[in-house]
């Protein structure tokens, strides 16, 4: 190994297992992305002086707006995954599509399957759309964070090859060189950055008020986040790199930009006003 690299972390990808059944980080990573999202969505309508007027929705509506939010995560994560980056050979073996535990997550996919549960759950309860995309982007951030530590541990969704003192030799990796860690550059950038950003919209700039703005914010960020780090990070092998040097992962991103800053200059346009339940 060269000198320069940093020695991977023999972390097990298992955090145990009982036989056949066994707990991995990366599911550990969702499930408590999306207990933390819970709590602190419960959190966001459980403080009035956040909002203009009353809070649109009640802790235990949050409850109930979990399950929905998780299966949309779940889902449209998988369906995104197959869709977008390994169809050819999901179709080959179309029983591999349910097989989630073998891995295989989009986050444009899951980003998708939220935005439709959550906007249908807001239609039952008669809720802005754009008040439960703010709710969910304000959850979202800490979950990517894990998520791409669990990428980290599992050795997957490595960066290019680098010389800067911080490279990593993944034990996956065939080639046995040193490679940006791109996803802590994501988990810090997607995760911990844009999460500090949308706590500061919230609590100091009172941004539930403006309905649309949180959520254009997160998504604009993350838009402009993922292209950023595309730069540094291998494309799926399946897929390789497109026309112009350009990724899936910048291609699906781009929408992301138009559809956050049309969002943003929708919110800021509007006046501060109560969001009515």
């Amino acid at each position: 190994m060269p000198l320069y690299a940093i020695p991977f972390p023999a972390i097990d990808p298992v955090i145990f297992a009982v036989g056949p059944f066994a707990i991995r980080w990366y599911a550990l990573a969702y499930i408590v992305g999306l207990l933390f999202g819970w709590w602190y969505v419960r959190r966001l309508v459980s403080s009035q002086s956040l909002w203009t007027g009353a809070a649109p929705l009640t802790p235990t509506d949050i409850d109930d707006l979990f399950l929905w939010a998780a299966l949309g995560v779940i889902l449209g994560g998988r369906a995104g995954y197959v869709l977008f980056y390994n169809f050819p050979s999901f179709m080959a073996n179309p029983t591999e599509i349910f097989k989630v535990w073998h891995g295989g997550m989009s986050f444009h996919g899951g980003f998708l399957g939220v935005i439709v549960a959550v906007v249908a759950f807001g239609w039952r309860r008669k809720v802005s759309g754009f008040t439960m995309l703010d709710l969910a982007a304000a959850g979202t951030p800490i979950g990517l964070l894990l998520g791409r530590i669990a990428n980290f541990i599992n050795g997957e969704l490595y960066g290019r090859v680098t010389d800067v003192a911080w490279g990593v030799v993944f034990p996956t990796d065939p080639e046995q060189v040193p490679r940006h860690p791109s996803q802590l550059y994501e988990g810090m950038l997607e995760g911990l950055i844009l999460f500090t950003a949308i706590v500061w919209l919230i609590h100091r700039r009172k941004a539930l008020a403006r309905p649309g703005l949180v959520a254009g914010v997160f998504t604009f960020g993350y838009g402009l986040v993922r292209i950023f780090v595309e730069f540094f990070r291998m494309p799926d092998v399946q897929i390789g790199f497109l026309a112009g040097g350009l990724t899936m992962g910048m291609l699906l991103s781009v929408p992301m930009l138009v559809v956050g800053l049309w969002l943003i200059l929708r919110a800021k346009a509007l006046p501060t006003v109560p969001v009515a339940r």
